[in-house]
């Protein structure tokens, strides 16, 4: 991956900042997308310490114009793009029944988990077509492949990010392009401290640590290593696949 180059939104902390760190250990180059300036520049000096170079591009993956300029940006400072990890996300509303839901909370985590991916892939697919060929992973969760209650929007969008993946592999994958998604179960991130909050402290971290068999809940860079095994050559004949990343969460 030495002298490669990938976009990743939702940098500024988690999943997105260590899989950044973990590309740049490999000798990519890292440009970093997100809302918070001083996160992402944190994650760029992260970057820049683990041997490689970065770049932090401020945008919202849920503006079009936005992601055009994050993709632009990334061929201006570069010239190239050979990889994405489209993970920006946002949980919305939690512990909240169907009938309790509002319009304005499905509009905010569709416009970011659903139309931010999409938005993306459409924007990204063309660069990378342009550097060669390479590979996108998009951040799902095993919300999208199971049910959980109170969480019904949250879940139909990860369920949308599994189909987008799926209809993008289909498309682009004879160019060189390969599209797969990975489906982390709790991981250890800022999003898991405001669910866990939401649901009572301590007792549920308990809970939510008990539902893994594996009887833990993830590190963000247990997730990074998927992303990038997904992206590198090892994973030349993968595509369309969503990688479960859950500590066995779904198997029961």
């Amino acid at each position: 991956m030495k002298g490669k180059v990938v976009l990743i939104t939702g940098g500024t902390s988690g999943i997105g900042r260590s899989t950044a760190v973990a590309f740049a250990r490999r000798g990519a180059r890292v440009v970093v997308t997100g809302r918070r300036e001083a996160e992402g520049e944190q994650t760029v000096r992260l970057v820049r310490e683990a041997g490689s170079d970065g770049h932090f591009l401020s945008g919202d993956v849920s503006r079009e114009a936005d992601v055009r300029a994050m993709v632009q940006g990334t061929l201006d400072r570069y010239g190239r793009l050979d990889y994405a990890f489209n993970n920006a996300g946002f949980e919305g509303a939690v512990n909240t029944p169907i009938a309790e839901q509002t319009e304005d909370n499905y509009r905010r985590v569709f416009d970011i988990n659903v139309l931010g991916v999409l938005l993306c892939m459409k924007h990204e697919i063309p660069a990378i077509l342009r550097s060669g060929g390479g590979a996108i992973v998009n951040n799902a969760s095993v919300a999208g492949r199971i049910g959980m209650a109170g969480v019904s929007v949250y879940v139909a969008s990860k369920h949308a990010v599994i189909g987008l993946t799926r209809c993008a592999a289909m498309e682009v994958s004879k160019s060189g392009v390969r599209v797969n998604a990975v489906s982390p179960a709790v991981i250890d991130t800022d999003m898991y401290d405001r669910f866990a909050d939401s649901l009572g402290g301590d007792e549920a971290r308990r809970n939510l640590a008990a539902m893994h068999p594996i009887g833990r809940i993830g590190r963000p860079e247990e997730v990074s290593e998927a992303v990038v095994f997904l992206c590198s050559d090892a994973a030349s004949f993968i595509t369309g696949h969503d990688l479960l990343v859950d500590g066995g969460l779904t198997v029961p």
